[in-house]
């Protein structure tokens, strides 16, 4: 009896030994992956506290000293307070519109029963493979037609609402049983209603990664801010990290030390809802 057990717990050891040592080779591969991910990340941090004269010096990664003085001097190169200002209103306003927008119309796509509704959808879905340089000169004439040239308007309403903010809600809005839809008309509740009451306090994942890609969209988007503004007092923090780079040369240590501070904020935002963000990717992600 005890031959044949000792058999049996070695085939059990050998299994449980197999698999760590997979995992760990995984996992091996995961952090090689990863540090070469964040290897321009610590460049830049690196590059924002060397001193100011980099010119004819080789490239070293750790600095000799810290210049911490780079990031007062690059926030008073530039009114960078304005700036900031800018781009948490812009940034505000365009999340504040994807979201509420956005979820109005996956409601209706996914919930209300109307005529040419998978073909409009289709529309919608086939809008995400236009260029944005396509309709950047069209979009440019609307706004100047309105007369919202240096504008919060002109950063903020033609971004209120997205192809792909109500591909994803409409995804998220199909796995709610539509029970909590039937019950809720049962006692009187309206299509709005519903939506206020029932649709929204249950999506809250899949409204936190729709806010989550809407503000790294939005904060980080230089193109049309540069197209819209000429006023020197309604650029976003993008363009006035532009002000680093000039014809004959580019202050490097400024530049990048203004980055890491307007970097920050799409790492905190990050941070703050990634569970939100997994948790709405395993739920909708899968549906077709």
């Amino acid at each position: 009896m005890s031959a044949e057990i000792l058999p049996l717990a070695r085939v059990n050891r050998l299994r449980i030994r197999r698999p760590k040592w997979r995992h760990l080779a995984i996992h091996a591969a995961l952090i090689a992956g990863a540090f070469v991910m964040v290897i321009p990340f610590l460049w830049m941090l690196t590059l924002s506290l060397k001193p100011v004269a980099l010119t004819h010096q080789p490239p070293y990664l750790i600095p000799t000293h810290f210049e911490i003085a780079n990031y007062e001097a690059a926030w008073q190169a530039a009114p960078f307070a304005r700036y900031y200002f800018n781009s948490i209103v812009m940034t505000a306003g365009i999340v504040f519109g994807q979201v509420i927008l956005s979820s109005l119309a996956a409601y209706a796509f996914a919930r209300l029963k109307f005529p040419g509704r998978e073909a409009l959808f289709l529309v919608f879905l086939a809008t995400m493979m236009v260029p944005f340089h396509v309709i950047l000169i069209p979009s440019y004439l609307i706004i100047n037609r309105l007369d919202w040239i240096d504008s919060y308007a002109a950063l903020i309403v033609p971004r209120m609402v997205s192809a792909f903010g109500i591909f994803l809600l409409r995804q998220y809005y199909q796995g709610i049983p539509r029970e909590l839809d039937e019950a809720a008309m049962i006692d009187g509740a309206s299509r709005l209603g519903i939506w206020w009451r029932i649709i929204l306090p249950l999506s809250g994942p899949g409204l936190a990664t729709l806010g989550i890609f809407a503000f790294l969209f939005a904060w980080n988007d230089f193109l049309w801010p540069l197209v819209v503004i000429n006023d020197p007092n309604m650029r976003t923090v993008q363009l006035g990290l532009a002000m680093f780079q000039g014809r004959y040369g580019t202050q490097w240590t400024l530049l990048m030390a203004g980055t890491m501070t307007a970097t920050l904020p799409t790492l905190l935002i990050f941070l703050f809802g990634q569970r939100w963000f997994i948790q709405s990717v395993a739920q909708s992600g899968v549906k077709g």
